[in-house]
């Protein structure tokens, strides 16, 4: 079938062995690649309840059928697997410039499972899979370790046009911390549930990718053409504008305008220093400059470089808004200097920022409290950044924190107050505020997500007032089909408005031939939807799973934004009607 390499490389770490599976076309057609494809590999291979940290749990790396293409944001590659952070299903995606390395190895997946007895590298390339000692490489930082593996490993004989790339993990995977990171392109995550901890677990060190395939499309002109035309009309839609100008740190104003942006560990909705931290004193006291992925013209990355202070000469690409919201607004901290500073240790380290952010607020919450004895508080910078280390390193009271959320808040008495969906903290938009965001939080596969449905943008646009609660779940579930065939083709997510429904059809019939209609793609994410609620359930997820943390149904905003339970369980069944799901939230076949 056209853009697909109808290829699936199976790789045992165990037995170092590979061999390679063509997928039935059939399959392709329903699941359209990317989360599609991994969602049914991991349901069909994973054995049910398996430990997250045993070698039988599957680690899957895919691209979508327009990763190397000329389509607009498609440089991106997700990862798939059971996390080791929620115990439930895991999916995380990057972009950059190693997805097309990856695209290049001629794959529609990679599926490893097995664990090798020392550190290893793998080389992927069209040929199948070379296993190397990791040597030195095992305990480099992430930085270090991407550059080492190239230089190392990435061979560029016999190729017509070369790409190569890699994905590694920091100190933090090698100690299998639960929320550990995949790293690329130095800045690039996929970030969230701990796929790093996975590798750590195989003893995975690094992965490069490398050759010279390209997927062919149904038709090339068309995809030329559509190209060619989309990047001139978008040159001046103000999405295009706004990231470009400011990328994501923008939302830190629009947030604490809106009363949502979370502070001192979710008891406030607005930090009065939120000016010191927003994009306007990014671009103010920093050198800056737009940087973006292959195949896009947003460039939201804010490659910045310190001007002065401490930390003089510091640069990286960022930071994030969810980086400054949970360093800058859950922890108090009051410079953007000293928030890319903790941004650089994550980095370096291989740790999601936002589950890090979260930890160190609760961390402080605890010590006020007195329930734990460690000296750390609300601006204390390196207090903070002392605590990551010894997280990443599972040193004294970082080697609970390393284990999660939910074990940090039991041991530490703090369940009423510590902020999760299953094992997954919020990110930066309060559900006290944005009400069809709590409705994303607690249905997401992962946990609490807010990309799953990107939610936040029609409430705060005024497509639908946050407050409503009555017929939300059928837009939300609008949302979230088409944002689901995002990660099946797999696209950026900052193109939502520039890619409809519409749009999406033309795509996928211009790279697959496929002649599919918004009802046919509906039809497509749904059933993944409904695969990947199966996995979770047959891990033993329940409707109790899909719940907010008791503390936001509990405690007011300052300003008097509420959610109350009664508001999420109505919103909570109308979606499960939606989906076609009972009211246990179990899809009809199962």
């Amino acid at each position: 079938m056209d853009g697909f390499y109808g290829r699936i490389l199976f790789v045992d770490l165990t037995s170092r062995s590979f061999r390679v599976e063509a997928p039935d076309n059939e399959v392709l057609r329903e699941a359209l690649g990317g989360k599609g494809l991994a969602s049914h590999l991991l349901l069909s291979l994973n054995p049910p309840q398996v430990d997250p940290l045993s070698p039988e749990n599957h680690l899957i790396f895919a691209t979508g059928p327009v990763c190397g293409s000329l389509i607009w944001g498609s440089s991106r590659y997700g990862v798939f697997t059971k996390s080791p952070q929620t115990g439930f299903y895991s999916e995380s995606y990057a972009g950059g410039r190693a997805p097309e390395a990856l695209d290049a190895a001629g794959y529609d997946a990679v599926v490893i499972r097995g664990k090798s007895k020392t550190p290893t590298v793998l080389v992927i390339d069209p040929q199948g899979v070379a296993f190397q000692k990791a040597g030195a490489i095992w305990g480099m930082d992430t930085y270090e370790s991407e550059d080492e593996a190239i230089k190392r490993f990435a061979k560029k004989s016999g190729y017509k046009k070369f790409r190569a790339g890699a994905v590694v993990i920091g100190p933090a995977g090698e100690h299998q911390v639960c929320f550990s990171v995949i790293e690329n392109d130095y800045w690039r995550s996929a970030g969230r549930t701990g796929a790093g901890c996975i590798m750590g677990s195989k003893k995975l060190k690094a992965i490069v990718f490398q050759g010279d395939c390209r997927r062919k499309p149904s038709d090339r002109n068309a995809v030329k053409t559509f190209a060619k035309q989309l990047a001139a009309e978008a040159k001046e839609h103000p999405q295009v504008a706004a990231y470009k100008s400011k990328g994501t740190p923008m939302m830190v104003k629009v947030m604490n305008e809106a009363g949502g942006f979370p502070s001192r560990y979710w008891s406030e909705g607005t930090y009065e220093k939120w000016r010191q931290i927003s994009a306007e004193a990014l671009h103010e006291r920093c050198e800056v400059k737009p940087r973006a992925c292959l195949k896009c013209f947003m460039a939201c990355g804010r490659m910045t470089k310190v001007k002065s202070g401490r930390h003089a000469g510091l640069r990286l690409e960022g930071p994030e808004y969810e980086t400054i919201y949970a360093f800058g607004g859950l922890c108090e901290i009051d410079s953007i200097e000293e928030i890319i500073y903790l941004n650089d240790i994550c980095d370096r380290l291989g740790m999601d920022t936002i589950t890090a952010g979260n930890l160190c607020g609760l961390t402080i919450e605890a010590a006020r409290r007195g329930k734990i004895d460690y000296k750390i508080d609300y601006g204390r910078v390196d207090a903070i950044a002392g605590l990551l280390k010894k997280i990443a390193f599972r040193e004294g009271i970082g080697d609970l924190l390393a284990r999660g959320i939910i074990a940090a808040s039991e041991e530490g008495g703090l369940e009423e107050g510590a902020g999760h969906v299953k094992g997954l903290e919020p990110a930066g938009y309060d559900p006290r505020v944005l009400k069809g965001v709590g409705l994303g939080y607690a249905t997401s596969d992962r946990g609490a997500w807010h990309l799953r449905a990107t939610f936040y943008k029609p409430e705060l646009s005024g497509m639908i007032d946050p407050d409503t609660i009555e017929g939300k779940a059928a837009m939300f579930v609008d949302f979230e089909d088409r944002l689901t065939l995002f990660d099946t083709l797999i696209l950026c997510r900052f193109y939502r408005d520039l890619y409809p429904w519409e749009t999406l059809c033309k795509i996928v019939q211009d790279v697959t031939g496929i002649e599919a209609d918004k009802a046919t793609l509906k039809a497509i994410s749904a059933n993944i939807s409904n695969t990947v609620r199966k996995f979770n359930i047959q891990e033993g997820l329940r409707r109790e799973d899909d719940r907010l943390p008791s503390r936001l149904y509990k405690e007011a905003l300052k300003s008097g934004h509420r959610i109350s339970e009664a508001e999420l369980e109505s919103m909570l069944s109308d979606y499960y009607r939606h989906r076609g799901w009972d009211e246990k939230g179990r899809p009809a076949d199962l």
